[in-house]
């Protein structure tokens, strides 16, 4: 096999965390008269809130102040983190190659919440490095995030296969030369380890 290290993207493919997002966003914006959609929301997976969150309160006609909403978002999130789990299928593949390829995530979310995520479904060591919003000027579906995090495995973009969920995420792996795996039709099977199996057959791991 060509592929010499893993990505991760970390919401909605290591953790089964969107819908967690979803409702910490929109308590935090309904009292600022922000009526945020859940179809809004997920057709942006993958991209930072501070480029969505904005537009979407624009196209509301109301300017709010963003770090101000992030931090009762942000709040709100962790008052329910307990509750996270993970995807069972991808995170099998990540067990499978710990310590055997060098891993990586990288992820439009904030340092917090994306480090706070892996430490609550404890796979925290199992990376050598996290990549977030705020280590690249550049986001999702610009590879910026992915190039660096090759950058810091220390392997070439082309021997990297990322694990994605989102448009922007997918349209960035692109971008950056990587090989990319859509997690969302093996997201919700049953049956963990036919998805995992079907996975891996995409990048000839199995």
């Amino acid at each position: 096999m060509h592929i010499k290290a893993l990505i991760f993207d970390c919401d909605g493919t290591l953790t089964d965390s969107m819908e967690s997002h979803f409702r910490a966003w929109h308590r935090s914006l309904a009292p600022r008269g922000v009526d945020l959609k859940a179809e809004d929301f997920y057709a942006q997976s993958g991209t930072p809130s501070s480029k969505v969150i904005p537009a979407i309160a624009r196209r509301d006609g109301v300017e709010i102040d963003f770090f101000d909403a992030l931090r009762d978002k942000e709040r709100f999130f962790l008052d329910e983190i307990e509750h996270l789990k993970t995807v069972p299928s991808v995170v099998a593949i990540a067990a499978r190659y710990r310590g055997r390829l060098p891993m990586a995530v990288a992820s439009g979310g904030t340092r917090t919440l994306v480090e706070r995520q892996l430490e609550q479904v404890k796979i925290t060591d199992w990376f050598q490095t996290v990549v977030t919003c705020e280590d690249t000027e550049k986001h999702k579906p610009d590879p910026d995030v992915f190039l660096l995090a090759a950058e810091r495995l220390g392997i070439e973009p082309s021997d990297c296969c990322v694990f994605e969920d989102g448009e922007p995420g997918i349209l960035a792996a692109h971008a950056a030369n990587m090989l990319c795996i859509d997690v969302r039709p093996y997201r919700e099977q049953i049956d963990t380890e036919a998805a995992t199996r079907a996975m891996l057959d995409l990048f000839e791991l199995a």
